[in-house]
């Protein structure tokens, strides 16, 4: 991994850290880096899950680096948002649970890699905003679209037409991170988490998560005859018939991720 972007192995999690001082910003190179790193952890049997944070006290992320754009090249443009959607739309769909440790500001592409995550936790101090539209773009990297799915159009406008900063409470009240901890305590509240996911079934894990996500873009009809037919599919996996000869043994299921 490039030194602007770490990765490490905790026993079931991927470590995520962005690591681009002073404001942890994305590159061309980390967004690629990040988009083939999740290709090789959904690889991973091993890995349930994936935390990402910010290197540093003050930033989780500032997003792109505008001196990539103060020229007007479209070119550039276009290369910037294919690759910024890449990378988060393949963290979206990693099969394991996604959370981010929101250590800091997060602006623009900072928040968007965040709302690609399953969950947020922020630290107090956090402060969030998709700003922009305050110089002549607009969120690229599904930050219209996933912010409006969280929190609602109306918020979502605010936050982007309005330009309006959320504080972490605010954030939380909205529905926008999950929970708000203390000062250098989202990263462990992150991990603990994390640990959860690991009692639960990987391969219940990515069909459930699966299926939550299949209303952002399908219908309940659709989704209800789609929900049985992954429930009957997990009977061809040695999780289904470890989890449940765990229980009823009375003993801590050892899964396998297939």
């Amino acid at each position: 991994m490039s030194a602007q972007i770490k990765l490490s192995i905790e026993g079931h999690i991927a470590v995520v850290t962005m690591s681009n001082p002073p404001a942890n910003t994305w590159t061309k190179e980390t967004l690629t880096q990040l988009r083939d790193m999740v290709a090789d952890l959904n690889n991973n049997k091993d890995v349930y899950s994936l935390v990402i944070t910010g290197e540093g006290e003050k930033f989780f992320s500032a997003g792109a680096d505008l001196n990539l754009f103060a020229s007007g090249d479209k070119g550039v443009a276009a290369e910037m948002s294919i690759i910024f959607g890449q990378a988060f739309e393949a963290l979206s769909n990693f099969r394991g649970v996604s959370i981010a440790a929101i250590n800091g500001y997060a602006m623009g592409g900072g928040l968007e890699v965040a709302l690609a995550c399953d969950l947020r936790i922020a630290e107090e101090q956090a402060q969030m905003a998709l700003p922009e539209a305050k110089v002549g773009l607009l969120p690229c990297a599904g930050g219209t679209q996933n912010l409006a799915w969280l929190v609602g159009e109306g918020w979502a406008k605010r936050m982007i037409l309005c330009g309006e900063r959320l504080t972490a409470e605010k954030a939380h009240n909205i529905g926008l991170v999950e929970e708000v901890v203390g000062k250098g305590e989202a990263f462990d509240k992150a991990m603990a988490l994390a640990k959860q996911v690991e009692e639960q079934s990987p391969t219940s894990v990515a069909a459930c998560k699966s299926l939550i996500q299949h209303s952002r873009s399908g219908t309940m009809t659709s989704a209800l005859p789609l929900e049985r037919e992954l429930f009957i599919n997990l009977f061809d996996t040695q999780d289904q018939k470890e989890g449940v000869n765990a229980f009823l043994e009375k003993r801590k299921a050892n899964w396998v991720n297939g």
